[in-house]
């Protein structure tokens, strides 16, 4: 018997039932791969119950991500304005790097309290 496989065995049941128990989709799409645990009972009844993945949630995502500045949301929901490292080459102008980033944090916090609003 030739293996399609190395390790695994062709499937031998042609038609099976199959209850499915997904953790986000309402049907299994076609194409995607669920990570689960298939079981059987003595009636012959299959069901599938997806084991949603462990992945580790991102601390503190970038909400604006810009040249001079970055806003990260902290988990109670409070924003965190975080500077870039300053240019060190010549002709540095503060000036110029100042404007820039109230121009930034104008544009960030425009776009940010638009979404807050469309929420509500």
């Amino acid at each position: 018997m030739k293996k399609a496989n190395p390790g695994c065995y062709p499937n031998t049941d042609l038609c099976v039932d199959l209850k499915t128990y997904l953790h986000h989709d309402r049907r299994a799409l076609l194409g995607k791969d669920y990570s689960g645990v298939i079981n059987r009972d003595d009636y012959d009844h299959f069901t599938f119950v997806e084991i949603p993945s462990m992945s580790v949630r991102k601390r503190n995502p970038h909400v604006f991500n810009g040249r001079y500045i970055t806003i990260t949301r902290r988990d109670d929901g409070s924003l965190n304005l975080n500077f870039k490292r300053l240019p060190d080459r010549r002709g540095f102008n503060i000036t110029n790097y100042s404007v820039g980033v109230c121009l930034e944090l104008q544009k960030a916090l425009n776009g940010l309290v638009e979404k807050t609003i469309m929420k509500k």
